[in-house]
C-alpha cells in the first residue's frame, strides 16, 4: 500500500518491534474475550452478533500478530489476561455491560490512536500491512460501538445508510426510528427553576413537619425542643436540597458536554452517516428529500454548525436550556428553607397542644398550597394535587406524631 512503500525506505525497524508486537497480540486478544463473554450474555440477536463479528476480528488481528512475530524467529505468544477479558472487571460488573461498551468505544479510539503512531514508528513494511488492515477494522468497530451505545440496528443492517446511499422505498421516519437510540427515553426534563422551587418547597415542608410532629408528639408540644429540632433539620434540609440540586444541574451540563464531545467525533469518524442522519430529521419534519440534503450540504460546510443542528436533534437539548448550577442550587435551598420555616413558626408563639394544632393547620394547608402550585408544571388539576397533597401530608403527621408519643413514653 502507499503508506507502506512510503514509510519503509524512510525509518529504520525498531529496535522493539518485537515487544511492541506481542503487546499488540495481547491487546487483541483481550478485546477477543472481552467481546466473546459480552455476546454470550447479550440477549438481543441483532446486538448480540455484532459483538461476536468484532470478537472474530478481534481474534484474526491477533493471528495476524502471532504470524508476524513467528517470521521474525520469535516464540508463541502466552495470554496473560482473564478468560472473559475485561467483561468480568470490577468497574465493568459495578457499571454493567452498557458502561462496559462505552469504555469499549473509548478503547477503540486510543487503539486507533496508537497504531496510527506505531504506522509512523515501527519501520517493518509487513507489520505496517497489518496496522493498516487492524485500523480499517478498529474503525469500524468504534462506529459499531457508537450504534450499540446508542442502542441503534446494527451497522450491517444499514451498511448503505452509512456509506450515505438512502435504501429505496423506505418511510423517512421509518428509517430515522431505526438509525435512532432510544437515547432520551427516561430522560428526565427540568421545568426551570419554578420546578426546582416547588419541589424544594414542598420537601422542605413535608420533612420539617413530619420532625416537628414526632417531636412534638415526644414532648407533648415543648416549643423549645420543637424549634432546636426543628430549626436544625431546617438548615441541614436546605443546605442537602441546595447542594444536591447544584451536583444534579452540574452533573446534567458534563453530561451533556461528554455527548457532544461523542457527536463531534462520530461526526469526524463517519461525517456521511452523520449528515444522513440530519436529513432524515429535517424530512420527518416535512422538508422534501431534496430540500433537506441541500440544507443539510449547506449546514455541513461549517463543522461546528453541523455539531450544533445536529446535536440539538439527537440529544433534544442545547447548552442553552440546561439549568443553570449556581440558580439551581440557591432556588433549591432557599424554597427548600421557607417551606421548612412554615411548620415551627407557631411554636415562636404558642407551646403545648395549641401550637401543634396551629402548627399541623398551617402546615396542612401550605401543603395544599404547593400541590395547587404544582399545576403550573403539570398538567393536573389544581384541587386534584393539592388535595393528593394535604393528604399525604395529613398521613405523614399523624404517623410521625404517634411514634413521637410512643417513643416518648418509653423515654418517660
Amino acid at each position: 500500500m502507499d503508506t507502506v512503500s512510503q514509510a519503509t525506505p524512510a525509518l529504520p525497524r525498531h529496535p522493539r518491534l518485537p515487544q511492541i508486537l506481542e503487546q499488540n497480540w495481547q491487546a487483541e486478544m483481550t478485546g477477543y474475550y472481552t467481546y466473546r463473554a459480552l455476546s454470550e450474555r447479550e440477549r438481543e440477536p441483532g446486538r448480540r452478533q455484532a459483538l461476536e463479528n468484532m470478537a472474530v476480528a478481534e481474534k484474526e488481528h491477533a493471528e495476524l500478530w502471532a504470524g508476524r512475530l513467528k517470521e521474525l524467529g520469535e516464540p508463541d505468544p502466552v495470554y496473560r489476561g482473564k478468560p472473559s477479558g475485561d467483561a468480568d472487571s470490577l468497574k465493568n460488573r459495578v457499571g454493567g455491560d452498557d458502561l462496559a461498551l462505552r469504555r469499549l468505544e473509548i478503547d477503540e479510539s486510543r487503539d486507533i490512536a496508537k497504531y496510527s503512531q506505531q504506522l509512523k514508528a515501527l519501520g517493518d513494511a509487513p507489520s505496517l500491512a497489518i496496522l493498516e488492515r487492524v485500523i480499517e477494522d478498529e474503525q469500524e468497530h468504534y462506529r459499531e460501538l457508537s450504534s450499540l451505545i446508542r442502542r441503534y440496528p446494527p451497522r450491517s443492517s444499514r451498511l448503505a445508510v452509512g456509506r450515505g446511499v438512502r435504501a429505496p422505498g423506505l418511510d423517512p421516519r421509518a428509517l430515522l426510528q431505526q438509525m435512532l437510540a432510544k437515547r432520551n427515553q427516561g430522560r428526565s426534563h427540568t421545568a426551570g427553576w419554578i420546578g426546582d422551587a416547588i419541589y424544594g418547597v414542598n420537601d422542605g415542608l413535608g420533612s420539617i413537619f413530619g420532625i416537628v410532629s414526632g417531636v412534638s408528639g415526644a414532648t407533648l408540644g415543648n416549643s423549645k425542643y420543637v424549634l432546636l429540632s426543628g430549626i436544625a433539620g431546617m438548615i441541614a434540609s436546605a443546605l442537602s436540597m441546595g447542594s444536591g440540586a447544584y451536583l444534579a444541574a452540574k452533573s446534567e451540563r458534563e453530561i451533556y458536554q461528554a455527548e457532544l464531545a461523542r457527536e463531534r467525533e462520530a461526526i469526524a469518524v463517519n461525517g456521511a452517516e452523520a449528515r444522513e442522519l440530519l436529513s432524515l430529521y429535517f424530512q420527518v419534519k416535512g422538508l422534501p428529500e431534496q430540500d433537506a440534503d441541500h440544507m443539510v450540504e449547506h449546514i455541513a460546510s461549517d463543522p461546528e454548525q453541523m455539531l450544533r443542528a445536529l446535536a440539538a436533534e439527537r440529544l433534544n437539548s442545547t447548552e442553552e436550556a440546561l439549568s443553570n448550577p449556581l440558580t439551581s442550587a440557591i432556588s433549591g435551598a432557599v424554597s427548600t428553607a421557607a417551606g421548612a420555616f412554615i411548620p415551627i413558626v407557631p411554636f415562636f408563639f404558642l407551646s403545648g397542644y395549641s401550637a401543634v394544632i396551629i402548627s399541623a393547620i398551617v402546615s396542612l394547608l401550605a401543603h395544599f398550597a404547593v400541590g395547587a402550585a404544582k399545576s403550573l408544571v403539570t398538567v393536573r388539576s389544581w384541587w386534584s394535587s393539592g388535595f393528593e397533597m394535604t393528604m399525604v401530608g395529613a398521613v405523614e403527621g399523624v404517623v410521625t406524631y404517634v411514634i413521637g408519643l410512643g417513643l416518648g413514653r418509653l423515654g418517660a
